[in-house]
């Protein structure tokens, strides 16, 4: 089980999709909610992918009990993983428990993050997806640590929404936003970005993003630069975004939900982090951490999730970080 959010449901993949292949006796069903089952492309044979709707049709306590027993009857379910860890996840794992069936939880390591985002020690929390194999060799489970990429070795997906990539063309995409302020590069700073690499003719940029307001803000910057594209403009789904991110070069993101797309297809990412950082555990996977960005600031990281207001009120680790720079590390890792 893991319900949430798109980017920590990403990352079950690089773990269970290695996990199914090692162990081709067992059938795997994996919960989570509706949207974020639908990025399950290219899965093992033994493994099904269930998305449920806990607002709607598995609301409340008596819903989940309801979701637990319609599983068990269903699936005849013999363990459960649970890889989220929350309410929601401990319901339906308890009365799954009650009717002898074993359950092991995500360890959070909540002490160690509280530790390292207070400073009160500097000790890194145990990356997520190592975390979530633990689950599945506490089950005594086979999970080895072999993923590769979405397709290897198969046809890339194909898109009619994404362009034929001609020689010598560098295609970067690019993913500005994210959940929370502390985590998001500046807006006109990352246009200062955009214009300056959209002026060498052989770069393509695509930006990335979804809501209503990212969609004008991204809309804005497209108009502004040649060979900027805003993919927001365009209906798409996981397809689409696969394929395309399968042809570019690099990924400039945040931490966030795109990073984890990135590691899926085995494209090279550079993340820009402010007042979170890799030491919390969310590094993409396969992802190399010297090339992303950040500040080396006392106050780094504060926030696990980077849900906290600034206590300067200046989000000085992504203010301070200079358009310039960013420019320097996307074209670096482009070997230009």
């Amino acid at each position: 089980m893991r319900l949430s959010a798109l980017g920590d449901v990403a990352m079950t993949i690089p773990v269970l999709y290695p996990v199914c292949r090692a162990n081709p006796g067992i059938r795997f069903v994996m919960l989570t909610k509706g949207w974020p089952a639908s990025m399950f492309h290219d899965r093992p044979d033994n493994l099904m992918v269930v998305g449920i709707d806990v607002n709607k049709e598995y609301k409340g306590l008596l819903g989940l009990i309801r979701l637990a027993s319609s599983l068990r009857r269903q699936y005849d379910i013999d363990a459960v993983a649970d890889l989220h860890s929350v309410m929601r996840t401990w319901v339906i794992g308890a009365w799954l428990k009650l009717c002898g069936i074993p359950v092991v939880r995500l360890d959070k390591q909540r002490g160690r993050r509280k530790a390292l985002v207070s400073h009160k020690s500097s000790e890194p929390v145990t990356p997520t997806i190592d975390r979530y194999r633990q689950v599945f060799q506490q089950l005594g489970i086979e999970a080895p640590d072999n993923f590769t990429r979405l397709f290897d070795g198969k046809p890339l997906p194909v898109s009619p929404i994404v362009l034929e990539k001609e020689p010598g063309q560098r295609w970067i995409a690019i993913s500005p936003f994210s959940a929370h302020e502390g985590k998001v590069y500046p807006l006109k700073l990352m246009e200062e970005v955009i214009a300056q690499l959209s002026k060498r003719e052989n770069y393509w940029i695509f930006l990335m993003g979804g809501g209503k307001t990212e969609k004008i803000a991204l809309r804005g910057i497209a108009r502004k630069n040649e060979r900027v594209i805003s993919m927001a403009e365009i209906k798409h789904g996981f397809t689409d975004e696969y394929a395309l991110l399968s042809k570019c070069d690099v990924m400039l993101t945040m931490d966030s939900a795109n990073m984890h797309l990135a590691s899926l297809v085995g494209l090279k990412s550079i993340t820009i982090w402010g007042a979170t950082a890799p030491a919390c555990g969310f590094l993409g996977y396969g992802q190399d951490a010297s090339i992303d960005i950040q500040l080396d600031l006392e106050c780094r990281p504060c926030s696990i999730y980077g849900e906290r207001e600034c206590r300067f009120g200046d989000y000085r680790c992504l203010t301070g970080i200079k358009p310039d720079l960013v420019v320097e590390r996307v074209i670096a890792a482009l070997g230009d």
